[in-house]
């Protein structure tokens, strides 16, 4: 039985009875980077009580979205093939509220699963197919990313490495995703510091990552 039942018959209605619960979709986005333990999950949803957490997990368990699997002696949550369904409605549901942010308050956060969603939001494999590839050494808020660009292939994985560009940027970074500001202007601005390579290569990640205003 759903948590929250609305006494509709009807698709809408029971996929919100099922996912529709506070923080069930941000656990699932969470998931779509990958299988995480369940303190990894407490500390990618810092808010997050954790009664609150172990219901929304077996909830979701029971809707047949998520699983427990043993994994190197421990245990993690991954998504089902049904739950990983989910991912157009996770990345659509994305870049409609992407539009929609104002400049962050002091409390919130970005984290590295959040940010490695927005990016694959605003991927545009088309554009990126006519691109030479390329891999960024992205440090936005708390997250610090490896974001590697191959024809229409995006990889993001956490931490640093060998990067055609290096860079370094706050929140601010949602204007050069939605075309708001300039590769140059967010440069000049201290929107985003290059720490390595040619300037040049951000106008190249703001071509492949954006999200029309």
């Amino acid at each position: 039985m759903a948590a929250r039942d609305y006494g509709q018959y009807s698709g809408i209605t029971r996929a919100l009875e099922l996912v529709g619960e506070r923080w069930a979709m941000l656990i699932v986005r969470d998931l779509l980077v990958g299988p995480r333990r369940y303190g990894e999950l407490a500390a990618g949803l810092p808010r997050i009580p954790s009664n609150i957490l172990a219901a929304r997990l077996k909830e979701l368990q029971s809707a047949g979205v998520i699983r427990r699997m043993p994994r190197s002696r421990v245990i993690v949550y991954e998504l089902t093939e049904y739950g990983r369904e989910l991912e157009p409605v996770v990345l659509a549901l994305g870049a409609w509220g992407y539009r929609a942010l104002d400049d962050p308050r002091e409390e919130q956060l970005i984290t590295p699963d959040s940010m490695t969603i927005d990016l694959r939001t605003a991927f545009r494999a088309s554009v990126a197919e006519s691109l030479p590839s390329t891999a960024y050494a992205a440090r936005v808020g708390g997250a610090e990313l490896l974001v590697r660009v191959d024809g229409s292939r995006l990889d993001v994985s956490r931490g640093d490495g060998p990067a055609d560009l290096a860079f370094t940027a706050g929140a601010g970074i949602r204007r050069l995703i939605l075309g708001e500001l300039p590769a140059d202007r967010a440069i000049a601005t201290g929107v985003v510091e290059v720490r390595h390579g040619e300037a040049a290569l951000l106008d190249r990640f703001a071509s492949t990552f954006r999200l029309a205003a």
